[in-house]
């Protein structure tokens, strides 16, 4: 049944708020629940709590980014939950292994922030290039395989965390301003720069870089036609035959050992990655540029095989999930939750006033795990909540071409 916006969120809220009233899951036998996503996207410090609280026990599936959605399509008996990408759901979706999460037991469906649901911030419309989460968002019907554009009580996935991402510098190692994403290309950072080596997100970044240069204005940089692929990677050749790319890394670990060790000076990064470097006492910063950010969004999914009291205990760990303790927990990695006023709530004021307001930190910043992220005084790059996802300019994406991008994004590697 396809609802209005108004009446999906006022049943949504109410009907959400009587899961509180079920009987808990811990109240009776515990409950494992096979977590499959990517390392990155798995917290210990979240397990523990979730266990705590609810009884749960949660156990993590680490895979690849590719695994993730190879097991989604091949293997759905194989997990419980899966948290996965928005981006890959045009792959994931007309498999029919994931199933439309049911709107009515989600008890704060209606405060997930905007830019999911309807790809505004502050009221404005932030950029659509790619696969925008509300573009994907919702099914046409419990067991559906296609999209709907309205929405309805069947959610494709329930964010996790989101972000918007840019360039990681070493600012102590680089002379003058990086304000565009052209750097990532300037020959005055040759062989000092790094690029990642994921095609579907290293293109972006590249395509982001190669639009700033005023070399292209692609029509959608998250769905480029073969011509503009063709034309991407050609420049991307050129630099790397020039000797502008130190690495090309695939993993987290790769990327702070390249900024740590100041092999590379700029390069695409990872907010958490950026965090690494810095515990290590090492000056590294996420650099807004002026032509905006690349955004992704992680959601948690069901696959169509779950029920019963296993099916009730996922609905009730994202429940918490969203309930605040959580979100507060991935803000202080500098990522963004799903709601942003419960997180808030599990905040001291002076860390929601530097993570969220771009305010000027009262006290010293702490990661969750108890290391120094920054002294009193320091402010985060990028700057607010707004300031930042405000910006966005493109979300990661499978292309309509995909299989040709990858192969020409090979011939690039192996240039």
């Amino acid at each position: 049944m396809t609802t209005t916006r108004r009446t999906f969120l006022k049943g949504a809220s109410a009907l959400g708020a009587s899961t509180l009233a079920a009987p808990y899951v811990h109240a009776q036998e515990a409950v494992t629940l096979r977590y499959l996503s990517t390392a990155v996207n798995q917290s210990p410090g979240i397990a523990k709590k979730a266990s705590e609280d609810l009884g749960i026990n949660i156990e993590y599936i680490a895979v690849t980014t590719d695994d993730v959605a190879r097991r989604v399509i091949t293997q759905p008996n194989s997990f419980d939950l899966v948290d996965t990408e928005y981006f890959a759901l045009p792959n994931l979706v007309p498999s029919g292994n994931l199933k439309g999460m049911d709107a009515t037991r989600i008890d704060r469906a209606d405060q997930i922030a905007s830019v999911i649901r309807e790809g505004t911030v502050g009221g404005k419309a932030v950029g659509s290039d790619g696969t925008a989460p509300f573009e994907v968002l919702y099914l046409d019907a419990a067991d559906g395989k296609a999209f709907s554009s309205e929405p309805t009580e069947f959610i494709t996935l329930i964010p996790t965390t989101y972000n918007a991402d840019t360039l990681g510098i070493r600012p102590d190692l680089i002379d003058g301003e990086v304000n565009s994403w052209a750097a990532l290309l300037d020959p005055k950072f040759a062989s000092k720069a790094a690029i990642l080596n994921i095609p579907s997100i290293g293109i972006m970044d590249a395509a982001m870089a190669i639009e700033a240069m005023g070399e292209i204005t692609y029509g959608d940089k998250g769905n480029m036609t073969r011509e503009e692929i063709d034309f991407t990677i050609a420049k991307l050749i050129e630099a790397k035959r020039a000797g502008q790319f130190r690495a090309f890394w695939s993993n987290f670990n790769e990327s702070v050992n390249l900024m740590a060790s100041g092999e590379v000076v700029i390069q695409s990064m990872w907010s958490p990655a950026v965090t690494a470097v810095r515990t290590q006492g090492i000056a590294c910063k996420y650099q807004p540029l002026k032509e905006g950010y690349r955004a992704w969004a992680s959601g948690f999914g069901l696959p169509r095989t779950l029920d019963g009291r296993k099916e009730d205990a996922a609905y009730e760990f994202i429940n918490w999930f969203l309930s605040g303790w959580a979100g507060a927990h991935l803000s202080k990695q500098g990522y963004y939750p799903a709601v942003l006023d419960t997180a808030k709530e599990y905040m001291e004021p002076y860390e929601w006033a530097y993570w969220y307001e771009g305010a000027a930190a009262e006290q010293d910043i702490m990661s969750p795990s108890g290391d120094l992220l920054e002294e009193a005084g320091a402010t985060r790059d990028g700057g607010s909540y707004e300031d930042r996802m405000g910006a966005v300019a493109c979300w990661n994406a499978v292309m309509d071409e995909n299989q040709y991008m990858v192969r020409k994004w090979n011939e690039f590697i192996a240039a």
